[in-house]
């Protein structure tokens, strides 16, 4: 059951926030966050089931802004290999428990965190050339089934779409339309697993306000925000986030 007192609300409604200002501004590298930090407050599932519908509404929030403005060969790579990494996600969930749930995404939470140092410390290398149309289709099938298990595609997809040296907007452009798209696949999946419930609908349409509010802000982020100044807030909630939810797992 999800409770809709005051500890929710003082929780969730940051988290949505959050969310869409990352999806709405700066691609969907860390809106998975949310997901994270309702998941200290939530089952995983419950977190996973209450936050999809409301990044389906902060994507279509977020399209009007970025229409035609993505990079169709690239995202079209990406949403062909997601749709089974989709699948496969689907498959995993069915074989799985609450702690593994909790493990998969505090563990992807701390490990972004852990790639981005080591890039930025110089000890992992950036991408000297394009990377070829195969890794757009593995990078699509990772963030199809990480995004099933954790909404947690943006990474996987970011790496690859970095690497094509796209602009700030053809890139946020980009990530707007094909989590759209992978979202849409993921609902169908989401619903015959029954993660579905009146509660977490009831709670999705009290919490869409500030979802769309998010998105607004998301947008007119992208052209003011320092994104340094906002991924590193991002960073030191994954870490604090993601390492909770692996001690609860381990404990």
């Amino acid at each position: 059951m999800v409770e809709l007192n005051l500890m929710f609300f003082t929780v969730a409604i940051p988290a949505v926030i959050f969310a869409g200002i990352s999806k709405g501004g700066f691609g969907s590298g860390v809106a998975f966050a949310s997901s994270s930090i309702l998941a200290l407050i939530l089952d995983p599932g419950q977190a996973l089931a209450l936050m999809l519908p409301i990044l389906m509404v902060i994507d279509l929030a977020t399209l009007r802004p970025y229409w035609k403005r993505w990079s169709w060969p690239d995202a079209r790579l990406l949403m062909l290999g997601a749709v089974p990494g989709v699948v496969l996600g689907a498959l995993l969930y069915r074989a799985t428990d609450e702690d593994l749930l909790r493990l998969l995404i505090g563990g992807i939470s701390v490990g972004f965190v852990v790639w981005h140092v080591a890039q930025s410390r110089g000890w992992v290398r950036g991408f000297a050339n394009r990377l070829p149309p195969p890794a757009g289709l593995f990078a699509g099938l990772v963030a199809g089934f990480t995004s099933f298990v954790s909404h947690a595609g943006g990474p996987p997809a970011a790496v690859y779409l970095l690497s094509q040296r796209l602009t700030k907007t053809e890139f946020q452009a980009t990530t707007v339309l094909v989590f759209w798209v992978i979202n849409i696949a993921k609902f169908v999946p989401y619903a015959y697993l029954g993660m579905f419930t009146l509660q977490t609908a009831w709670a999705d349409l009290l919490l869409t306000p500030f979802a769309i509010l998010g998105a607004w802000l998301g947008v007119r982020a992208h052209w003011m925000m320092s994104e340094r100044l906002f991924f590193g807030i991002a960073y030191v909630l994954l870490t604090l986030t993601g390492s909770k939810l692996i001690w609860d797992a381990l404990t």
